[in-house]
């Protein structure tokens, strides 16, 4: 889809459980891209023990804090939904995540008389089944919106390793404060980004995936 101005990326907080290093594989696709990334956490009415709540609000300042905006929703209880109505205006918007999020159910929520097919969680593989087969516009608040088709893995063929951090913004903004100039944030010395990882400024997780996706892309051009 041409002159897409942002992406609403769709993680449910339960069923699917909420994946983290899912949503950064997405979120490093779209920085890619140069396109404006819009975290929404569904299914939030799943989320009833308190540890679990709290750790989802662990993940939204985590994302606020690097500069990402977070919506909580539920199609059911209609919480967030309206928080979220503004930011399709006058935009044309892509959404997209894992099968069986609930992106359906949300347009849906958005917006009753779409009556868009969704699709129960399959038990035994505890995914979506696909209910979005081809991507359509749909007309929601004064923009376009691209419902496209759920999708379970994203890969990173087209990366070069040592351009991935340029696609996290925590690192982005340190990288000129690193001793060596090009650091990967692997193994250098005197690195910026290790060290606010340990000073608890860039979160855990968040390197944690980035040194994975650094390991892929290091082990697909090996292959190739």
């Amino acid at each position: 889809i041409a002159n897409v101005d942002q992406a609403l990326l769709v993680f449910s907080a339960d069923e699917p459980h909420f994946s983290p290093v899912l949503l950064n594989r997405f979120l490093v696709h779209i920085e890619a891209n140069d396109i404006k990334p819009i975290i929404c956490i569904s299914k939030i009415d799943l989320v009833q023990e308190e540890a679990n709540q709290d750790e989802l609000y662990q993940f939204k300042q985590d994302y606020e804090k690097i500069g990402y905006e977070v919506v909580l929703t539920s199609s059911l209880t209609k919480e967030g939904i309206d928080e979220l109505l503004p930011y399709f205006a006058h935009k044309v918007s892509v959404i997209a995540g894992q099968s069986g999020v609930g992106k359906s159910s949300l347009l849906n929520a958005i917006k009753p008389e779409l009556s868009l097919e969704t699709n129960e969680i399959s038990q035994s593989l505890g995914r979506g089944k696909h209910t979005t087969r081809h991507v359509e516009l749909i007309s929601i608040g004064e923009g376009l919106v691209a419902d496209t088709p759920g999708f379970s893995s994203l890969d990173f063929t087209n990366f070069e390793k040592e351009e991935l951090s340029q696609f996290f913004p925590e690192m982005r903004e340190r990288a000129e404060q690193c001793k060596f100039r090009g650091c990967t944030h692997m193994n250098e010395p005197k690195c910026e980004v290790k060290a606010a990882v340990e000073r608890g400024e860039i979160a855990s997780y968040r390197y944690e995936h980035y040194v994975q996706f650094f390991e892929e892309i290091k082990a697909q051009k090996r292959r190739y």
